[in-house]
């Protein structure tokens, strides 16, 4: 083969070696996509390295992190004689949906109410998620930006019950001043007492504890909740009588999420502002 015929044999492989790689790439880049889908975010790691000895004890006399981190949706009723409230919980996002006779509140990234009669005369805020921290103790105390402290043990009836003081980073929540008082039977590390701050209305630093008893649980799916709790009476740390008794129907617990669409704001809803000072 002559030098100039070699050069055009191998000019033209090389221009049919270009053209059908082209012609690949594009068919490549034309392929039809399919539709994108939000995949579902998985369970977090539990990380036991990141909390007190004693509290991962608490933890595990409830069942254990890892039990409580493989469920998805957690559902209560709060049997209020006039309108009950049917709490849903998503425990990755932390959206909710309240459902009552008489109006819905939720959150979907924002607080929403649907109140078509006009009575529902609290805040979304404060509440859509209140009832559920008071429940899903101990558990809700792993939660992130939360700092730990040992407490001062408390003292009910001549027991003592060792405790552990938990504050919250700047920032974390819509009350990151408040404060937790979480104590334990020493024997079982069952929780028993829970102590709390309230310092959403007035952002200030309050030294006012309210005391819960936990003393009624029961097993979900080897998760340990709480079925009723008691606001007690008190002075300072000297706890008293019962003052009044919340208990939990309808308990549920599932690893199975609820679409997404469960908890966003009917299209009848508002979300709620927070009003101008």
């Amino acid at each position: 083969m002559k030098t100039t015929d070699m050069q055009k044999y191998t000019t033209m492989r090389l221009f049919t070696f270009l053209t059908i790689t082209l012609v690949i790439f594009s068919c490549k880049q034309q392929t039809p996509k399919t539709p994108e889908t939000v995949a579902t975010p998985e369970p977090m790691e539990v990380k036991t390295a990141l909390y007190p000895e004693v509290l991962q004890d608490v933890f595990e006399a409830h069942g254990g992190l890892d039990a409580w981190k493989k469920q998805r949706t957690l559902e209560f009723t709060l049997p209020k004689p006039d309108n009950p409230e049917t709490h849903t919980i998503d425990l990755l996002t932390r959206k909710e949906r309240i459902q009552t006779p008489e109006y819905t509140i939720g959150y979907d990234g924002k607080p929403w109410v649907v109140d078509i009669n006009g009575k529902y005369e609290s805040n979304p805020e404060f509440y859509h998620n209140l009832m559920f921290y008071f429940y899903a103790m101990p558990f809700v105390l792993a939660d992130e930006g939360i700092n730990y402290d040992i407490a001062e043990d408390l003292v009910v009836e001549g027991q003592a019950y060792p405790g552990i003081r938990i504050s919250y980073d700047a920032g974390v929540g819509v009350s990151s001043k408040d404060e937790y008082f979480l104590h334990f039977d020493a024997k079982t590390h069952k929780m028993a007492w829970l102590g709390y701050t309230v310092t959403y209305r007035s952002g200030e630093v309050s030294d006012k504890i309210n005391w819960i008893g936990y003393h009624e649980w029961e097993a979900l799916d080897g998760v340990v909740l709480p079925k009723a709790i008691s606001w007690h009476a008190h002075e300072g740390r000297d706890i008293k009588e019962k003052a009044n008794t919340l208990v939990f129907e309808n308990r549920s617990l599932s690893t199975e999420a609820k679409p997404s669409a469960f908890y966003y704001k009917p299209e009848m809803g508002t979300y709620w502002e927070k009003p101008s000072e």
